[in-house]
């Protein structure tokens, strides 16, 4: 069975689903795989990119382009 078949019979399994603690349960499994595609992404850049953006966060950090964690708290806990 090939990658678009699955997602298919995947997906059509998904919406026969009604309890919402197992749907719940799938959402936070899906954010988990995400962040871990976004981490591999980063695997995949050259030496180069890795330095360019070491670069500009530096550059960032020493014009005070950047909010504290504080900052972030406050603004996200809302």
């Amino acid at each position: 069975m090939d990658i678009q078949s699955r997602k298919l019979e995947f997906i059509q399994d998904f919406l026969k689903l009604q309890s919402e603690e197992v749907i719940a349960q799938f959402e936070k499994l899906l954010k988990k795989a995400k962040n871990i595609e976004k981490e591999n992404t980063l695997e995949k850049l050259s030496v180069e990119e890795l330095n360019e953006r070491v670069s500009k966060s530096e550059d960032d950090f020493e014009n005070k382009k950047f909010k504290t964690t504080s900052e972030l708290l406050s603004k996200y806990s809302n």
